[in-house]
């Protein structure tokens, strides 16, 4: 058979390629005649940028940024390819960059987009850009893009005119921005969202994300609360009808960050879609005979953009059988046949639990490929 392996990122355990590679290797176990081609890729969280660099070449430029916690540096790198510039937002404010003895309410309530906004103000300032994409996802903040916006020069304000805190809780007291928020004149900004989960309400940044981040069910209503506020004074700011901005799908990708691109003037694409298109997947599967993806846990949330969707759906646009390998599943079958998935495999089950499949994610991968190898190889 004709196999095409087109995963994204395992969370903090395994990159695109890293998993791409294991599912490679445990197929060839099993079924060594099948002809595979690796195909990592990624949906504008964490992997954006490499998975684009292997893809279009380019030059990767290194840098430091603020992180999401304590003003504290962490490195980056944002990707220059032609007259455009490639951002991945989680390199600077991702939730794996804060360990998780400190995913606790304080800190999901502090933790701050602000060096993400200098990851774009970066690329928007060098010479010859005409275009900035920016890829949305994976981070530990939940602050509305205050603090990318703050970067760009339109700081948040309390109602004395003083410089609010870094944070999606000191949001509560915003009542204006120092100025409206802008980029150099020229650049087009393009926001990749890994979601399409608006900022506010049930679906939004707070209520869906929020817990992955620390925040308990108190603070989640408080930060949808405090974001509600700072929405209206950015759509004031910005010429935007407030309910709108917190209701824009995309708008609650990234904790929120989305919303503030939107208000920038950046056009919503689907990060995935847009990998897609330019990593050349439609053209992979065109030949292929099964399309094998995966991510670090397969659920709803899965189902709202995300690029193992995006996979399924252009394999069933084919009639091909696509299959999920996932550290979890949660997915019922009926839902996931529904957005082309046949069939769905926990990694975690397979390996006989989450501390087994964590303590060799690369061994417990790829030892599930080995089965499925032997079970499609076989009956094809």
């Amino acid at each position: 058979m004709r196999v095409v392996i087109a995963p994204d990122s395992f969370g903090g355990t395994l990159s695109a390629t890293e998993a791409a590679a294991a599912i490679a290797d445990g197929w060839r176990r099993g079924a060594p005649r099948d002809e595979l081609r690796e195909l990592p890729l990624a949906d504008g969280g964490t992997g954006f940028v490499s998975v684009l660099h292997a893809v279009l070449g380019g030059q990767l430029v290194e840098t430091s940024v603020t992180g999401p916690l304590d003003g504290r540096r962490v490195a980056a790198r944002w990707l220059r390819a032609g007259g455009v510039g490639y951002v991945e937002v989680s390199q600077a404010c991702g939730l794996h960059l804060v360990p998780g003895t400190r995913r606790t309410p304080e800190s999901a309530g502090a933790a701050t987009s602000r060096g993400a906004g200098e990851l774009i103000a970066e690329a928007a300032g060098t010479a010859g850009m005409s275009r900035v994409v920016v890829g949305l996802g994976g981070t530990a903040c939940t602050d509305g893009g205050a603090g990318a916006l703050a970067a760009l020069g339109a700081r948040a304000l309390d109602g004395s005119g003083a410089a609010l805190p870094d944070g999606g809780l000191a949001l509560a007291r915003c009542a204006g921005l120092s100025e409206p928020p802008r980029l150099p004149v020229g650049i087009a900004l393009v926001a990749a969202a890994d979601v399409d989960n608006p900022l506010l309400g049930q679906h939004g940044a707070a209520e869906v994300f929020g817990p992955q981040k620390g925040a308990n069910n108190a603070e989640v209503t408080e930060l949808d609360a405090a974001l509600g506020r700072y929405a209206k004074v950015l759509a004031e700011a910005t010429g935007w009808d407030a309910d709108r901005l917190g209701a824009a799908p995309g708008g609650g990708a990234a904790g929120g960050l989305g919303a503030a691109l939107l208000a920038l003037g950046a056009e919503r694409v689907s990060g995935a879609g847009l990998v897609r298109e330019l990593s050349g997947l439609d053209a992979a599967l065109d030949s292929a005979d099964l399309v094998l993806t995966g991510e670090g846990s397969f659920d709803w949330q899965s189902l709202r953009g995300k690029l193992v969707t995006t996979v399924a759906e252009a394999a069933s646009a084919r009639g091909l059988p696509c299959l999920v390998l996932a550290g979890q599943v949660s997915v019922g079958h009926r839902q996931a046949a529904s957005v082309g998935v046949q069939d769905a495999y926990s990694v975690a089950e397979h390996a006989g639990g989450t501390e087994a499949s964590m303590a060799d994610p690369a061994g417990t991968l790829a030892a599930l490929a080995t089965d499925l190898a032997n079970q499609w190889s076989g009956s094809r």
